[in-house]
């Protein structure tokens, strides 16, 4: 669902090729090469494949496991289609013949359990061996896809349930037996491979992955990036400014941290450096903006469906709640790239080189299908598959109003391939954190974990949110958006539930630290992606993104331990209370972090700083009292300085 893969605005230059950059840290770019006619052939599957998804999610009323079979069919089928066994300079034209072979085997496993759905159903768990031999070359071979398009780290953390399932995890006395509940249970049943996340991602993701596809078509991305130049460009700092707001705007419909950062990164960052950010500071602003980019409404990285799925609640009611944290987290980077710029005193852009506001607005109408999207979403008119399918036709006829990027019959058709292909990554990830979640329930380690880490944490929530914390920045480590929040909802979000922190906020308390695993060193892909951009050093880049993005790793606990800021049993007093404490909060950690206010920080006083606006981020009168009152303490010692009343 990524906007922008190559930089649309001719005249600024990207430091280095981006089509590379991709290649080498987002695994979904690395694709095999087809001209001519295979070319012709594999996107006219591709763009079939969209198409039934359309009619599937919108108009087929199939069994759920003749639908989810066939779905995953079609995701193993493209994904040998699609992607080489590994990195590297592909043939053109070519795809050896074990691909052939494990594409052909992968793909009539889950033709076989199409076809026979209503047998096995009836079955049970009583299966031949050569059914169980089926079950293992199908979930094999769509590990394999998902290696392949998303990554080891994911395949390594399910190894490693699968491992304990065979060898400790079940009381089943011989290895042939476990062998066959394991299969039945992660192949044959919907708790394992068809549960939840490829569930949800066949009913309602590939729909919006097909929407992205159109909307990047209509040329809005370049218009976000524009309008965010006019509007903030001209201040102090302000290409980062442009950076954060383009971002945080793009990533209401973008699934990729990496994909986000290199796409407005290639504008931004080249600015950010000519107007005087170090390099590694230019990166890891883009960076942590683009990977906020997954918090932000109405799409969260398509993980707003799984959520509204897994708690149980409306979607609209997700995207509400979703509101108030990605403000706090994007206002929190903000400010950083603000003190930063006014320490180093770098100026903003010059009116000459800002874009004119009044000739953008004229294209104000591209944000139409977003607009109506939000609306039949938010107003419960339509059904989430056909509100996307409504805001589709509209991006195709607001694109016939802009001559350079014309939705074409062509054009469409290439749009429905490019959705298509969009698909085999999010499906395969979501197939495989199926796998995860199933071994865990199947195994019963939900519960020991849960156990244990309640038990370590005695009564103190505090304590369960950041041991919890730390699970799921190393769970999450270079794992897609949609497939780090299932295994995050399986694994850790239950701890939190049993500390007594209501769902909702547990939920989105995992979503958002699985999420910053793209910043974290060392699988800190997001921000290597900006440093090889700007040219930086990729572990600076990435410890900086950490300290911008301080929000992230602050608002969660906010919504833990306060649910009021996710709107759950408060009233309005208290939403406008500690939206302010918070605020305030976040701008002296930010200031801490940066060592500048209104003038440089010493030691003591970044101190001061810190502790003052940890204590406001933390819900409480008498928190809040005292927090004011440090953070007073230094702003008035600043300003005193500044006015050379004072020394330091």
């Amino acid at each position: 669902m990524a906007f922008l893969k190559k930089n649309k605005t001719p005249e600024i230059n990207a430091p280095m090729d981006l089509d590379s950059v991709m290649k080498k840290f987002d695994r979904e770019s690395n694709t095999r090469i087809w001209e001519g006619v295979p070319k012709i052939l594999v996107t006219c599957i591709l763009a079939t494949f969209s198409l039934f998804c359309i009619y599937v999610t919108l108009f087929a009323s199939w069994l759920e496991e003749l639908r989810l079979t066939s779905f995953v069919a079609f995701i193993v089928l493209l994904g040998y289609i699609v992607y080489p066994a590994r990195k590297g300079v592909q043939r053109v034209n070519y795809m050896p013949w074990y691909d052939f072979v494990l594409m052909i085997c992968g793909t009539g496993t889950f033709l076989y359990y199409s076809f026979n759905a209503v047998s096995i159903i009836q079955q049970g768990s009583n299966f031949l061996w050569y059914q169980i031999v089926i079950g293992i070359v199908g979930t094999i071979s769509l590990v394999e896809v998902c290696r392949r398009s998303v990554g080891l780290p994911i395949i390594i953390v399910a190894a490693c349930f699968i491992v304990y399932a065979l060898t400790a995890g079940l009381s089943n006395p011989t290895l042939w037996g476990k062998l066959n509940y394991v299969v039945h249970y992660l192949f044959y049943s919907k708790e394992g491979i068809l549960s939840t996340p490829i569930n949800v991602c066949s009913k309602f993701i590939v729909v919006f992955i097909i929407f992205g596809a159109f909307l990047e078509r209509t040329g809005i991305a370049d218009f976000f990036i524009k309008i965010s130049n006019s509007v903030v460009g001209g201040f102090s700092g302000g290409p980062a400014k442009v950076a954060v707001v383009a971002s945080a705007m793009e990533g209401m419909v973008s699934g990729s941290s990496v994909a986000n950062t290199v796409g407005s990164g290639s504008v931004t960052i080249p600015l950010m450096k000519k107007t005087g950010y170090k390099p590694e500071f230019a990166a890891a602003a883009e960076a942590s903006a683009s990977t906020g980019g997954q918090i932000m409404p109405p799409i969260m990285g398509a993980a707003a469906f799984l959520m509204a799925d897994y708690v149980g609640v409306p979607y609209s009611n997700i995207v509400l709640r979703a509101i108030l944290p990605a403000v706090l987290y994007f206002a929190g980077i903000f400010i950083a790239v603000h003190l930063e710029a006014k320490k180093e005193g770098l100026r903003g852009l010059t009116k000459e080189e800002l874009p004119r506001l009044v000739p953008l607005l004229k294209s104000t109408y591209l944000l139409l299908p977003l607009i109506v999207l939000i609306y039949l979403v938010g107003t419960s008119q339509r059904s989430i598959q056909y509100a996307a399918a409504i805001a589709i036709v509209v991006a195709i006829v607001v694109s016939l109003f802009n001559k350079e990027n014309r939705i074409t019959p062509k054009r469409i058709w290439e749009a429905l391939a490019a959705g298509g292909q969009g698909m085999i990554t999010v499906a395969a990830a979501c197939g495989v954190a199926g796998i995860i979640a199933g071994t865990i329930t199947m195994t019963g380690l939900a519960n020991v974990m849960i156990n244990g880490i309640v038990a370590l944490a005695g009564n103190q929530v505090i304590i369960a949110l950041f041991l919890t914390m730390l699970c799921c920045i190393v769970l999450g480590m270079g794992v897609p958006t949609t497939a780090n929040y299932c295994i995050m909802a399986a694994t850790c979000a239950p701890i939190l539930v049993r500390m007594g922190v209501p769902a909702i906020a547990a939920h989105f308390f995992v979503f958002y630290f699985g999420i910053v695993a793209d910043l974290t060193p060392p699988v800190a892909l997001a921000a290597y992606a900006g440093a090889a951009i700007a040219q930086a050093n990729p572990m600076k880049t990435a410890v900086t993104a950490t300290k911008l993005a301080i929000g992230a790793f602050i608002v969660p606990y906010v919504f833990a331990l306060n649910p009021a800021m996710l709107f759950i049993d408060t009233t309005a007093w208290e939403v406008i209370q500690i939206s302010i404490t918070s605020l305030i909060g976040i701008f002296a950690v930010s200031a801490a972090l940066e060592g500048y206010l209104f003038h440089h920080m010493p030691w003591y006083q970044r101190v001061i700083s810190a502790v003052g606006g940890l204590m406001l981020i933390y819900p409480g009168a008498v928190t809040d009292a005292v927090g004011v009152a440090l953070v007073a303490i230094v702003v008035v010692i600043q300003i005193l300085v500044r006015n050379k009343k004072v020394d330091i």
